[in-house]
């Protein structure tokens, strides 16, 4: 059975080693790379799954195994408080196409929903990745923008999709 929750600060070290997975693998959905992964302070992992009212980091759990992750961080200046962003989606190869990126964006958008004043929710998608650009369509994100060449992995060039979900 899955289980959608936060990822407490005493998972951090857990979700870390989910996240290191995610960019050793799928290094083109990332715009963080591995190998600078790899400096992070434990204190800094921590800090990002601190929740706090405008972060928060979910985790879908299988039998007491996290298999997916998700985040999300609101903007705080005062002109684009209205928006925030969901960041480093990641289901483990063995959960995907078993609902497990569905539960984690619909359970971002729930929260969200909570806050005050958020009024729109924002993600990039790699052109590629084809499942996940599906995934959020049917989840009701809409693309308003494509970034060329947004990231450069080992010389080869990735389009980058922006969609909104409004909330």
């Amino acid at each position: 059975m899955l289980h959608i929750r936060p990822v407490t600060v005493e998972e951090a070290p857990v979700w870390w080693e989910l996240r290191l997975e995610a960019l050793r693998t799928s290094p083109e959905a990332f715009g963080s790379s591995y190998e600078e992964a790899l400096e992070t302070s434990p204190e800094a992992v921590r800090a990002k799954v601190q929740a706090t009212a405008s972060q928060f980091v979910l985790g879908a759990y299988a039998d007491g195994q996290l298999v997916g992750i998700a985040g999300f961080l609101r903007q705080t200046a005062r002109k684009t408080r209205h928006k925030g962003m969901i960041w480093g989606v990641y289901v483990k190869s063995d959960y995907r196409k078993h609902g497990v990126g569905k539960g984690l964006i619909e359970e971002v958008i729930k929260q969200a929903r909570r806050m005050e004043g958020l009024e729109q929710i924002q993600l990039t998608v790699v052109t590629t990745n084809t499942g996940a650009t599906q995934l959020y369509k049917s989840l009701g994100f809409q693309g308003y923008g494509l970034e060329r060449n947004a990231l450069i992995v080992d010389g080869k060039r990735y389009d980058e999709q922006w969609m909104a979900y409004d909330l």
